[in-house]
C-alpha cells in the first residue's frame, strides 16, 4: 500500500513537473491534485527534492549500470520522459537533483565495487575514479538528454562505458 500511495505522490509531481518547473510546485499543491492530505505527504517523503529523488532512483533502480542493453533501455526512458529530466537537470535548488543523482550512483558503483572486490575498503584512487566516472556519465547523459537528439541510445551508453577509466573497468569487467 504504501509503495503503491508512493507511485501516486510520483505521478502527481510529473504532472505538475510537465506544467512548471520544480521551484514553483509546492507540497500543498502536490497533495491537492493527488487528492491526499498532507500527513501522507510527509509520512512518505521529507519533501519535493525527497520525492523527486526518490523519483529518480526508482528510475535508475531497476537498471543493471554494467550492462550495455539495460543502460540504453535506462537512456530511451530518460528522453521518453524528457520533461521530467529536464526538469530535474535545470533544479538549482540547495540541494539540486544532480547532487542527489551523484549520490546514488557513487554509492551504488562503490558498494558493487566492494562486492566483487569482497574488500570492505577501497582504495583511494579507486574511489576518486569512481567519484570522477559518476559526474562525468551524469555531465554527458544530462548533454544527451536535454541537447541531442542524434545519437541513438545504445551509442551514448557505449560511450560511456568506453570513458571508464581502466581501473574501474578491471574490476567491472574482468570476466
Amino acid at each position: 500500500m504504501a509503495e503503491r500511495t508512493k507511485l501516486w505522490i510520483a505521478n502527481t509531481m510529473k504532472k505538475l513537473l510537465s506544467r512548471k518547473p520544480i521551484d514553483k510546485i509546492r507540497v500543498t499543491e502536490i497533495c491537492k491534485e493527488a487528492e491526499i492530505e498532507r500527513p501522507t505527504f510527509y509520512y512518505h517523503f521529507q519533501d519535493k527534492y525527497d520525492l523527486m529523488a526518490w523519483m529518480i532512483c526508482q528510475s535508475a533502480y531497476d537498471t543493471d549500470i554494467l550492462d550495455l542493453d539495460s543502460a540504453a533501455r535506462a537512456l530511451d526512458q530518460m528522453k521518453k520522459d524528457i520533461i521530467f529530466y529536464k526538469r530535474a537537470y535545470e533544479d538549482n535548488s540547495q540541494a539540486p537533483m544532480w547532487q542527489y543523482m551523484l549520490e546514488y550512483f557513487v554509492t551504488r558503483y562503490t558498494q558493487l565495487a566492494i562486492s566483487i572486490t569482497h574488500n570492505d575498503i577501497l582504495d583511494p584512487g579507486i574511489k576518486y575514479s569512481i567519484r570522477l566516472y559518476c559526474y562525468g556519465t551524469l555531465g554527458m547523459t544530462r548533454e544527451w538528454v536535454l541537447d541531442d537528439n542524434i545519437t541513438p541510445a545504445r551509442t551514448a551508453a557505449a560511450m560511456m562505458y568506453d570513458a571508464m577509466p581502466e581501473s574501474l573497468k578491471i574490476i567491472y569487467f574482468k570476466n
